[in-house]
């Protein structure tokens, strides 16, 4: 584990006394229907089980906080507060992302040409157990022939030429190639149909290619600064270069592939890769492989201060998501919620922020006076 937990009062997180954590009851609640009804979460590196979370879930599922001073006190003393420090001294980062909003037509047609696709039949899911000799090993998902042999799938380039025509893949057509690969970029949209009815798709499964950010090839290319890159400036350089949209976007060979869901309630984010929704401002992507879902973390920040009216970001979240960068114990991704309103909140968020995570009592023990 490349950190160390380090234990503080609640009173030195800064800014804990003026937070609300109220919505976070109901996601826990989710949470552990979840546990309880499906399965238990998968255990981090950081060694807090879905057992132990399931105490703090279950103590949270009889409290009916009515102030932000009540939900502070549950926590205050259901759980100790770690501040994470990376073992290379560095500060924890936090991004941002969100659900967008993109017009769809269900048929192609002269102006909806780009399909969103369901998973084929042929990707499979690789690990230790199945992964061919010659496979890179960041590869987690690949194509199976029918010889029964696992080779590479086809990346965004072969895809988008039309490797998937006429498999009835296609979930919807929107109006630009943009509108697609942002939503890949998010993992999620909700699809606008011509009705005005609202649809939701999420992530089902990738390609298995690595995700290369086109941020950073057109800052290296010269053709947006650093300091104002966001998706913002990124989504303005396509709309004025549309002569050069395929290109750039294929050299990010990774490729999403969608599920359909129904929208139940268009105050929630889209269910996402802990199996319950996200809650817009409470939801924290983190390193699945080191955290587990379901676990609370207060994050702040100084320098975040669009999302609050000038004030410096201190807002406690649940872990909810995960993300193929998002990676090391202090590394965050923030749901800002859906809609082209929160995309601008989401949009230039690259913060340097401090990580401190909420470990129930008795697991907390462990940490107090184990071996580290």
């Amino acid at each position: 584990m490349d950190c160390r937990l380090v234990p503080v009062r609640f009173a030195a997180l800064a800014g804990w006394e003026t937070d609300d954590p109220r919505p976070l009851f109901a996601a826990m609640e989710r949470c552990r229907r979840h546990i309880l009804d499906v399965k238990p979460y998968r255990t981090g590196s950081l060694g807090v089980t879905a057992a132990d979370l399931l105490t703090l879930f279950d103590a949270a599922a009889g409290a009916r906080p009515e102030s932000p001073a009540a939900a502070r006190s549950f926590f205050e003393s259901h759980c100790v507060a770690f501040r994470i420090d990376r073992t290379d001294g560095a500060r924890g980062f936090i991004t941002a992302f969100y659900e967008p909003d993109v017009q769809v037509q269900p048929v192609p047609g002269a102006e909806y040409r780009y399909p969103f696709y369901r998973r084929p039949a042929d990707l499979v899911a690789v690990d230790d157990g199945n992964r061919p000799a010659d496979f890179d090993p960041s590869f987690a998902f690949g194509r199976l022939l029918e010889d029964g042999r696992i080779v590479e799938y086809a990346d965004r380039g072969e895809i988008e030429r039309g490797f998937l025509a006429g498999r009835g893949l296609e979930i919807a057509w929107a109006r630009s190639r943009a509108d697609v690969f942002f939503a890949h970029v998010q993992g999620a949209a909700r699809l606008v149909g011509p009705d005005g009815s609202v649809t939701r798709i999420t992530y089902a499964a990738k390609s298995g290619h690595p995700f290369s950010a086109i941020g950073r090839l057109l800052v290296d290319r010269g053709e947006i600064d650093a300091v104002t890159v966001s998706m913002a400036s990124i989504r303005d350089w396509l709309d004025r270069h549309e002569d050069e949209v395929d290109g750039v976007l294929r050299q990010n060979r990774s490729f999403i592939f969608f599920r359909e869901a129904a929208v139940e309630d268009l105050s929630l984010g889209p269910v996402a890769a802990a199996k319950v929704p996200l809650v817009s401002g409470r939801s924290l992507a983190v390193d699945r492989h080191i955290h587990t879902f379901g676990l609370p973390f207060f994050i702040a920040s100084d320098t975040l201060t669009h999302m609050d009216g000038g004030r410096p970001f201190r807002r406690l979240m649940l872990a909810l998501d995960t993300g193929t960068a998002i990676v090391g114990p202090a590394r965050g991704d923030v749901f800002t919620g859906s809609g082209d309103a929160a995309g601008a909140l989401a949009g230039a968020v690259r913060e340097a922020a401090d990580f401190y995570v909420l470990i129930p009592r008795a697991a907390a023990e462990r940490y107090l006076h184990g071996p580290g």
